[in-house]
Parts: structure tokens; C-alpha cells; sequence
């Protein structure tokens, strides 16, 4: 294979790349901004400069011309070179800033242009704390600025969009954000107006940044240029535990990074998986971060009396011990795990394998991170050997039951009328207290969401991804559910009821389906001996074809994919 050297170090590289991208790869710090791999390059931002040249080769022999040393002479470009659009070639000898004082202070020259005009206003900016452009200028940069006089400036909490607000003063031209509407989105509504150092992105007049994937530029901008309406001056980064996770929103299985402070999820920004979303998420998919905090279903209920959770199970038990039919009813929005345990629960009192409401409808979805299917787990339930029903059928099905037992849906909302269910004994696992069966429910065990529990979701491509949870629940330490334990946020870690930002209403009592299932099996007589959700994980591995080799150690952080039916096991 090539070989290029780097700072000394020989390595060995594919033709075809970027010394930029290969440094990256390799664990080697050059540092940049106008470059993002899933983007064109440009090499407008001059910051990842390298002093870089290939063999001088004798024009006669064609032989590598060699010094006193037996070494080849390098014949190095007349000037630095941008790493980024460098190709690298066999035998090319590349020094970064780590190995040449030239590119060290070329780089420092560069930070103090661009650092020229642009504010100081690193305490009140919504990126401080996780700023390439601060922690460049920290690390690359001057030590101070010899600029004495008036900055320019420019327009200021301009909003572009329903999602996006752009402060043109602190951006440095790096055109992520553009590049972006015209490469990937390929809506085009943004571009770079003006001239010299009064140029800066912008909608054409009359237009508003209204693209489906706005937020993503606020992500790849590497300045404050561009933030984020929604979480703009509410907590900064080192307050808030950030939780790798998965992404409830649609069928794609989206993977993110969930932010929380005081208990609370505050943002939701993507985390990179080159197989499902690679760097991408929809706008719609952060804006549902309110979900998780507000109209919580909390604490046990009986007859519409809050109760002990031991009270309810036993109200669960009794009804289902004495029910002549049972009617189970699963979701696509559970993980498999608690699918699983509630179709053991069926089994175990003789009621067949519990159902589901499906949300899919063809063409609802844009092709690319918007799914059809509204819900994260239905390929999960449909390989549990789920079936879907629709209302109508549903209103058949219950007809001759005594007890309908749902996990986490809400069939009113979905079109069952409430008058089918009266008269039934309704025992309800709900997430929120806006679940319009909730009143018709006599047992209620209210359940966790998908950012407070740890389980599996399988993505309409058939990819099995983990879940972790991002928040604590009143009855249950997430520090108890994992082998290995979840950041908390500065408030969230040294935080007592006594003190003002912390918020002990904001655990939510209510329990994950792999701790309440169970309970109520061990009061029918039918233990399910369920010590952890990796257990039940693997329990489900070992006995359906379907999740064969899923364990929650095989799905680390980017999941896995399952076999298909045509597939050899």
C-alpha cells in the first residue's frame, strides 16, 4: 500500500485521501472549520495549513533523488497547503503544527484575522464551552490581539427561520451552514451576501429558513453564528449531562445525544452514525424534548385514588386472576423488552399474543430521516410476532373480554370508542396524564419513556440500538440500570431539595415496564425472575430466531442489524 508520512511517522493510506480526513482518522489534531466530511471542501478557512512535499525525483532515471543520508530529498510545495483538499500520494511527507514552527505560526496568524472583527462575547454566547473557534483560539491561537480599533459590525439575533437565529457578527464565513441547504437538503435558502468583511449567510429576500433540517447548521457551524431558538440562553453545556441514546421519534431509529439539567431534557442534538443518520436530524425530532418533562403520568392509581405501587399490582393481579378473557394490548412505541415481558404475562394467563396500533402510512415520510412510521419500535413488535389491529377490529376483540391490559398506548386517542371499553376492567401503562384513556382506566402503572429507560428499538431497516437513560425516575436510580453509569449535569450531581435549581418534582414516579410486568406476574404465581432489561435482552436473543446475536453488549453504541427472513440464521 501508499505511505505518506506525518510528523514523522510513516502510515500507510488509501488512494484516494485526504490528508485532512486521514489525520483525523488517525488520531493526528489538525486544526479546521470550513471542513465536514459529509460536505464539499472548499479550503476557504486556511486554518488546517500543512507544509507538505513528495520525493524530488531524478528526471532521467526516474529514481528518487537521495541526500547524504540515503533518505529522499523532499521537494516541498513553495507554499503551505490546505489539508483538507491535499491529496495524499505515495512517498508525501506531511509536517502539521505539532512538528513545524512555520505551520504553528501560520495557524496563529490565521486565528488572529479572523478573531479581528469578531466579538468578545464568549460569556453570554450560547456555544461557549463547546466553541471550535474558542478552543482553537485557546489552543492555536495569539496570546492576545493587537486589533485597537472599531470592529465591524453586523446584524444581530436575526431570525432566520421558525428554528434557527443568526448573530452575523460572530460568524467567519466558514459556509457549513450553506453548503449544507444546497448539498443535502437541497433546499438552497441560504447563501453568503455581501462583500469582504461585511458578508455573512442569509435567506433571499422574503425567504424564511423554513428547511425540515434547519438545526443541523446550528450544529456544524463552528462559531455562535447560528443557535438554536428553542435552547437559546436556557443552560450551558458543562451544566448538563449529555447521554448517547436513540431517538423515539419515527421508525429511522435516529441516534442522538440527550442534554438534561436539573432532571429536566433540554436539547437533543444528533449523535453520528454513519449507517443511520450519519450526522443528521430533523428539526421535529429535537422539538419534542418538551414531551419528556411536561404532563408526566405519576404515581400508582386505583379507581381514579392514588395508591401504593404494591397496592396496584395486587389490584392488576386479582383482576386478571379472575378475568374470563383478557385482551393485551402491546406498542410500537415500547422497547422490546417490556413487549416481550408483556407477552409472557399473556401467556401466563392464557390469552393470546398481544397487538398492536400500527402508524405507518405510506408517503407521509420525506425519503430521508422523516419516517412513514411515526413510531420507533414497530419491525421490534412485529418480530416479537405482534400483529396489528386496527380500532374497529380492537372493538371486536375486547367485546367478549372481562380485562384489556395496554402497554403504553392510548387507544381512545386512536380511535377505539370509549363506550367499548366500559364495563371492562382497564389496567393502563401510560406515559402521560394527557392519555385520553386514562379516565376510563382502573388500575393505572404509570411507565417510563424512552429517554428514562434502558431497552432496545429496532429501526425500520431492521437495526437493533440501545436505549440509555438520560434521566432519573423517583423510584428507580438509572445508575442501578447500567453496568456502567450515565454523566449527571453539575445541578443534577450536587443538587439537594434545599437548593434553588434543583427540582425534586421533576422525577417522575413512575416505573420501566421490565420492573412493574413482572410484579404483577410474581402476584398471579408465575415469576419471571427479571434481574436487569440486558437479561430479558438476552433471554429474547436465545429464544426468537428473529433477534438472534442482539444483546445489549452487541449493540453498543451503533447498534446492530438483524437478520432478514431470506437471511441464513
Amino acid at each position: 500500500m501508499p505511505t505518506l508520512t506525518i510528523d514523522g511517522t510513516p502510515q500507510e493510506f488509501e488512494p484516494g485521501d485526504k490528508v485532512l480526513q486521514f489525520c483525523l482518522d488517525h488520531g493526528v489534531e489538525v486544526p479546521h472549520f470550513c471542513y465536514h466530511p459529509a460536505l464539499s471542501v472548499p479550503a476557504n478557512c486556511r486554518q488546517c495549513l500543512v507544509k507538505a512535499g513528495t520525493p524530488m525525483m531524478d528526471r532521467e532515471t526516474r529514481e528518487p533523488v537521495l541526500d547524504d543520508d540515503g533518505n529522499p530529498k523532499i521537494n516541498y510545495f513553495p507554499k503551505l497547503m490546505p489539508s483538507c483538499a491535499l491529496d495524499a500520494t505515495d512517498g508525501m511527507v506531511v509536517h502539521t503544527q505539532q512538528d513545524s514552527v512555520e505551520v504553528a505560526e501560520a495557524q496563529a496568524s490565521n486565528l488572529e484575522i479572523m478573531l479581528v472583527n469578531h466579538p468578545l462575547d464568549c460569556p453570554i454566547c450560547d456555544q461557549a464551552g463547546q466553541c471550535p473557534l474558542q478552543i482553537q483560539a485557546y489552543k492555536y491561537g495569539p496570546e492576545g490581539s493587537r486589533f485597537e480599533f472599531q470592529k465591524v459590525h453586523k446584524p444581530k439575533r436575526i431570525q432566520l427561520g421558525p428554528n434557527v437565529i443568526l448573530d452575523a457578527e460572530r460568524c467567519i464565513n466558514c459556509t457549513r451552514c450553506t453548503r449544507f441547504t444546497a448539498e443535502v437538503t437541497e433546499t438552497h435558502q441560504l447563501t453568503i451576501i455581501n462583500r469582504g468583511d461585511k458578508n455573512h449567510p442569509m435567506t433571499a429576500p422574503g425567504e424564511v429558513f423554513d428547511d425540515a433540517y434547519s438545526m443541523c447548521t446550528t450544529d456544524i457551524c463552528p462559531v455562535g453564528a447560528l443557535t438554536e431558538d428553542y435552547f437559546r440562553f436556557k443552560a450551558r453545556v458543562w451544566e448538563m449531562s449529555k447521554t448517547p441514546s436513540v431517538s423515539d421519534f419515527g421508525g429511522k431509529g435516529i441516534n442522538v445525544d440527550l442534554w438534561v439539567r436539573n432532571n429536566q431534557i433540554l436539547r437533543i442534538t444528533p449523535r453520528e452514525n454513519l449507517d443511520v443518520n450519519e450526522y443528521w436530524m430533523p428539526d421535529a425530532a429535537r422539538l419534542v424534548y418538551s414531551t419528556y418533562n411536561e404532563n408526566r403520568a405519576s404515581g400508582a392509581m386505583v379507581n381514579g385514588a392514588p395508591t401504593e405501587w404494591d397496592a396496584a399490582y395486587d389490584a392488576a393481579a386479582d383482576a386478571l386472576q379472575n378475568a374470563r378473557g383478557v385482551f393485551f394490548l402491546g406498542s410500537a412505541s415500547a422497547t422490546v423488552e417490556d413487549n416481550h415481558l408483556l407477552a409472557k404475562l399473556a401467556e401466563s394467563v392464557g390469552a393470546e399474543t398481544p397487538r398492536y396500533f400500527s402508524r405507518r402510512e405510506e408517503g407521509s415520510g420525506d425519503g430521508f430521516l422523516i419516517s412513514d412510521d411515526p413510531a420507533p419500535n414497530t419491525e421490534g413488535v412485529e418480530r416479537l410476532g405482534f400483529q396489528a389491529i386496527d380500532p374497529l377490529t380492537m372493538a371486536g376483540a375486547i367485546a367478549n373480554a372481562d380485562v384489556v391490559y395496554i402497554l403504553h398506548d392510548d387507544p381512545v386517542a386512536m380511535g377505539v370508542a370509549a363506550g367499548d371499553l366500559e364495563g371492562k376492567t382497564v389496567i393502563l401503562h401510560p406515559t402521560h396524564s394527557t392519555n385520553e384513556t386514562l379516565p376510563l382506566a382502573d388500575i393505572v402503572l404509570p411507565i417510563t419513556m424512552s429517554v428514562e429507560t434502558l431497552g432496545t428499538f429496532v429501526s425500520e431497516d431492521g437495526r437493533a440500538q440501545l436505549l440509555r437513560p438520560a434521566k432519573m425516575i423517583r423510584a428507580v436510580n438509572r445508575s442501578l440500570m447500567m453496568a456502567s453509569g450515565v454523566g449527571q449535569g453539575r445541578p443534577d450531581k450536587v443538587g439537594t431539595p434545599f437548593d434553588r435549581w434543583h427540582d425534586e418534582d421533576n422525577k417522575v414516579d413512575c416505573l420501566p415496564g421490565w420492573t412493574s410486568l413482572p410484579a404483577v406476574a410474581e402476584r398471579l404465581g408465575k415469576p419471571m425472575h427479571v434481574r436487569s432489561p440486558r437479561q430479558v435482552m438476552s433471554e429474547v436473543s436465545d429464544s426468537n430466531p428473529a433477534f438472534a446475536g442482539v444483546t445489549h453488549e452487541a449493540m453498543g453504541l451503533l447498534g446492530v442489524s438483524l437478520q432478514t427472513e431470506a437471511e441464513p440464521a
